[in-house]
């Protein structure tokens, strides 16, 4: 049996590793509980994050006072509205709510020094060896975890990258719902995935597809020639607005899966453990709920680590991997977002609803009503004209 108090290091002070290490010490105040960030506090990459109405309901459920503190900073909006060439179709009953990735981490930040724990930041580790003797030293670090690097072999990691590339933007553009715009140009196909995160600001999203990227020379522009380039492209969608940079680099998205979840002592959470893809917009949402269960095992296991580590194995996984699929299922489509966008407006638009795998046309006669009245319709007048 132990009898010293256990001493947690967690690696990375994302929204994983912050709300972990508050629900440890809100839950047990005789743990050690430390953070290290190689960042400052304020460095972020990207703009807003976009919870599901659904995705929501977790945190109201395990976390009221968090869940307050996010309230007063969440925009919210009830449909999902597609352009298609510049055509409009809207979905009604698609509850969600964006909150920029900044904002989300000054609350959790908060909330951890509430608790007690100051984070170290501007810390990077090259090396596990750095953090001295710890009980459980967590991987809250990421899609390129240092910590998972250390053991791969042991994690049973697999990284597979999307051909698609994408560059995160910000606009001060507003927009009225979570968006999403598919343009077919002369060179190749474009979308955009928007969403305002605040008051005055917007996460706009730009996707294109390999030959696309390549053909219209994005790979040898740089930084400013490549927002200038995608202003040109949506001028219509942003209509006057200026695309805002952070970082706003080229990038394939990483499919990354770990069989095991945990090597010793060493254990990993979120996008460190596992990634899905932004056009569900559930990453945060996961490694939130990681935190939940980590906390819970290891609040309920404190005197045997390998015990608690097994445990929140066992019962977060089987929800995760269900998860994943889907994220990997709507990764697949917007590989190949060119091939529906041949499609009539309204069959393009249940293709993109259904390509996750978790909707069908049941659900969405509760959930969207109106849509499935035009859809439905429209199939009708498909049927009698052939």
């Amino acid at each position: 049996m132990r009898k010293t108090p256990l001493r947690v290091v967690i690696v990375g002070a994302g929204p994983a590793g912050l709300y972990l290490g508050y629900l440890l010490k809100r839950a047990r105040a005789d743990f050690h509980v430390e953070i290290v960030e190689q960042n400052p506090p304020d460095a972020t990459f990207g703009f807003g994050l976009a919870f599901s109405e659904r995705a929501l309901e977790f945190l109201k459920r395990e976390d009221s006072e968090t869940w307050a503190a996010m309230q007063s900073s969440l925009e919210f909006w009830s449909d999902s509205i597609l352009y298609l060439n510049g055509e409009e179709i809207r979905i009604d009953g698609m509850g969600y709510a964006g909150i920029g990735r900044l904002r989300l981490l000054e609350i959790l930040q908060a909330r951890a020094r509430s608790a007690g724990i100051e984070p170290l930041y501007r810390r990077g580790i090259a090396s596990v060896d750095e953090l001295g003797e710890a009980d459980v030293i967590v991987g809250a670090d990421g899609a390129n975890s240092v910590l998972r690097k250390s053991k791969e072999a042991g994690f049973g990691t697999s990284i597979e990258f999307c051909t698609n590339r994408f560059a995160w933007y910000g606009t001060s553009k507003r927009f009225d719902a979570l968006s999403h715009t598919f343009i077919r140009t002369p060179d190749g196909v474009f979308n955009a995935h928007h969403h305002r995160h605040a008051p005055g600001m917007s996460t706009f999203v730009v996707e294109t597809d390999e030959s696309t990227f390549l053909r219209c020379g994005l790979d040898a522009m740089d930084s400013d020639a490549a927002r200038a380039f995608c202003e040109r492209i949506f001028a219509d969608a942003l209509a006057g607005a200026s695309l805002i940079s952070n970082k706003s680099i080229w990038r394939q998205f990483p499919k990354v899966w770990n069989e095991r979840w945990s090597v010793g002592h060493r254990v990993l959470l979120g996008d460190a453990l596992h990634t899905a893809h932004f056009s569900i917009g559930s990453g945060t949402r996961l490694a939130m709920e990681d935190a939940i269960a980590l906390a819970r095992a290891l609040e309920s296991h404190a005197a045997d680590v390998p015990a608690a580590l097994a445990a929140y194995e066992a019962a977060r996984k089987p929800a995760v991997q269900k998860l994943i699929a889907a994220a990997n299922a709507s990764a697949e489509w917007y590989e190949h977002f060119a091939d529906h966008m041949g499609l009539a407006p309204l069959d393009f638009a249940m293709s993109y609803i259904t390509r996750s795998g978790r909707v069908d046309l049941e659900r969405l006669r509760r959930t969207s009503p109106e849509f499935v009245t035009a859809y439905e319709a429209h199939a009708c007048t498909e049927t009698l004209s052939r």
